[in-house]
């Protein structure tokens, strides 16, 4: 399984780009010029940003406090910067992981391709198509980089205030409204 390997790399980010409605997101990493971007839904920004602020929560709840984990990302960390260009997506996300690694005190994020193919590896045996991108980031990058996660994903389309479904430019058929425009 060939993996794209980041360890406390300058610059890592989730991103869109296009108009709200119509975006594409990535996450990108970046060290020196080696600039890579994957592909991804937005929801899998979400969960992304959402699990890595409870994990750092978690390691500072267990650790009573002592664990180098900032409460709130560290503002000269704040990066609202766009994507790295060109954006090349190298492939896209299917599924993700996190994990703290205690001994280096630095959160483990691995993103793997999306596979097309319908049929489980053994247990134990690797598909070696399969690319994954994993990269080591402090607990303070990780803070950071939930909060701009967050922002990104916010700054899509406001959401209808009868059903919370995203509005078009022209508004949309509300479920609230049985199916009239919102």
């Amino acid at each position: 399984m060939p993996v794209i390997s980041y360890d406390l790399p300058e610059r890592f980010v989730a991103g869109a780009v296009g108009r709200p409605g119509d975006r594409a997101f990535y996450l990108q990493a970046r060290s020196g010029r080696r600039v890579t971007s994957v592909g991804l839904e937005k929801f899998q920004v979400t969960l992304l940003a959402e699990r890595l602020e409870e994990l750092l929560d978690e390691v500072l709840r267990r650790s009573g406090g002592d664990a180098p984990v900032p409460a709130v990302a560290p503002s000269e960390l704040q990066d609202d910067g766009p994507l790295d260009q060109p954006v090349e997506e190298e492939f896209r996300v299917g599924a993700m992981a996190l994990a703290w690694d205690p001994d280096d005190e630095q959160v483990v994020i691995e993103a793997q391709e999306v596979t097309e193919t319908e049929e489980e590896p053994e247990v134990g045996e690797d598909d070696p198509a399969i690319v994954v991108l994993r990269v080591r980031i402090s607990a303070a990058q990780a803070r950071a980089f939930a909060e701009r996660a967050l922002k990104v994903v916010a700054a899509g389309r406001p959401p209808c205030p009868l059903c919370g479904l995203p509005l078009d430019g022209d508004g949309h058929v509300c479920p609230r409204q049985n199916g009239y425009l919102g």
